[in-house]
C-alpha cells in the first residue's frame, strides 16, 4: 500500500517545512512529507517512538515545542 502524500497533508493539523503534524488524542504524530520512511510520535512533550536520527528528532521537537500553541482548540 503506497502512502498518499496529498492526503497526510490535507489531514494534517499542522505542516512545517515539509513535516505534517497529525494529533490523535493526546498523541502527535510526525511524517516527514519528503521523507516519508520518517516518522516520530510526541506525547507530553517529548518523542517517544521514532526512525529519525538525533538530529532530526530534535528539529521535529523544536517545531512542535515552538508551535504547538497552533494546534490546541
Amino acid at each position: 500500500m503506497q502512502l498518499d502524500i496529498k492526503n497526510v497533508a490535507d489531514k494534517a493539523d499542522m505542516i512545517i517545512n515539509g513535516y505534517a503534524f497529525t494529533q490523535e488524542n493526546k498523541y502527535i504524530r510526525v511524517l516527514n512529507l519528503n521523507q516519508l520512511n520518517h516518522a516520530a510520535v510526541i506525547y507530553n512533550d517529548k518523542i517517544v517512538e521514532t526512525n529519525m536520527d538525533d538530529i532530526e528528532n530534535q528539529i521535529v521537537l523544536d517545531y512542535y515545542l515552538n508551535n504547538k500553541q497552533f494546534m490546541e482548540e
